[in-house]
């Protein structure tokens, strides 16, 4: 082989390296964990039995659309971390999504350090991820291009959007319990088309993060779970992992993450203009505002 060649050849693979290694710093904010034909409702109940299997507490459940359901998970590790920092209990639990795919069953869950990092919190929830990749599996990262550490713990999508430090604040009461049980009894009548999926309690903390569903027509679609997610989640691998929304009662004040911040931390890639991008469901941030602000005993305008 030619001097020069060997050269070029050199180069490339010095180069491929380079990449390889700068790769190696980026997070994306959810893991497929297995893929393949199956039964969707067997596959459902294996995977809740694989993450009791290490030592997962399932919190809760639902299925926001047909052929999907979604399992919230929480441990000790979350648990302590949440405990750890300002409105640390947005990352008390992990999401895990079984979703039928055409003729596939897809097992995908989101990723601990990418939460971790996103929602500011002290630790990158180790344990967790490889207890995770243990119960289920992993195949790959998805979701993204993907994100440093130290970009996540700053993100916000564009310029004039909302960082993870600037929550609205939906409500606010007399003390911790009284706001738990303005939020308990808005999500049980679920007059505004939100309803609890999960609650989890924060260890040494006043602090509580509901998990919510989300349903609406008509004029308030936008709000809506299903809508939402058919306009963006259009990939074949499905972001199902996603869902659901929260609702975190930290002390007397009731937090949700802004839609513009919650949904493109796992979205972060989706176009701003286009087909399946941001401008499809541009109404869908304030009307998820107001949706949970009502539900949680909030005035309509809360911010």
């Amino acid at each position: 082989m030619p001097k020069i060649w060997k050269v070029l050849i050199a180069v490339v693979l010095a180069l491929c390296a380079g990449v390889a290694l700068a790769g190696d710093g980026l997070l994306k904010p959810f893991v497929l964990a297995s893929k393949g034909p199956g039964d969707f409702a067997q596959k459902v109940e294996a995977t809740k039995t694989a993450l009791a299997g290490q030592g997962f507490t399932v919190a809760g459940s639902y299925s926001p659309y047909p052929g999907a359901t979604v399992i919230a998970v929480t441990n000790d590790e979350m648990r302590a971390a949440a405990a750890k920092s300002e409105r640390g209990g947005f990352g008390a639990v992990q999401r895990v999504a079984v979703t039928k795919v055409k003729d596939e069953v897809q097992v995908s869950y989101t990723n601990p350090a990418y939460l971790a990092n996103a929602y500011r919190m002290n630790g990158d929830l180790k344990e967790t991820a490889a207890k995770l990749q243990a119960a289920l599996g992993k195949i790959e990262e998805f979701g993204a291009q993907g994100l440093t550490a130290e970009k996540l713990r700053k993100y916000h999508y564009t310029f004039g959007m909302e960082y993870f430090d600037e929550p609205n604040v939906l409500a606010s009461y007399g003390s911790y319990d009284e706001a738990l049980k303005a939020v308990e009894a808005g999500l049980a009548a679920g007059r505004f088309g939100v309803t609890k999926v999960y609650r989890v309690d924060v260890a040494g903390k006043k602090e509580a993060l509901f998990g919510v569903a989300m349903k609406g027509e008509g004029d308030n679609k936008f709000m809506d779970d299903k809508y939402i997610m058919s306009e963006i989640d259009f990939k074949d691998v499905k972001s199902t992992a996603h869902l659901p929304y929260d609702i975190l009662v930290s002390d007397n004040k009731v937090y949700a993450l802004y839609a513009r911040f919650r949904i493109a931390t796992s979205f972060p890639d989706l176009s701003m203009m286009g087909a399946n991008s941001f401008m499809n469901i541009m109404k869908a941030p304030e009307a998820i505002r107001k949706a949970l602000a009502l539900t949680a005993g909030g005035k309509e305008d809360a911010r």
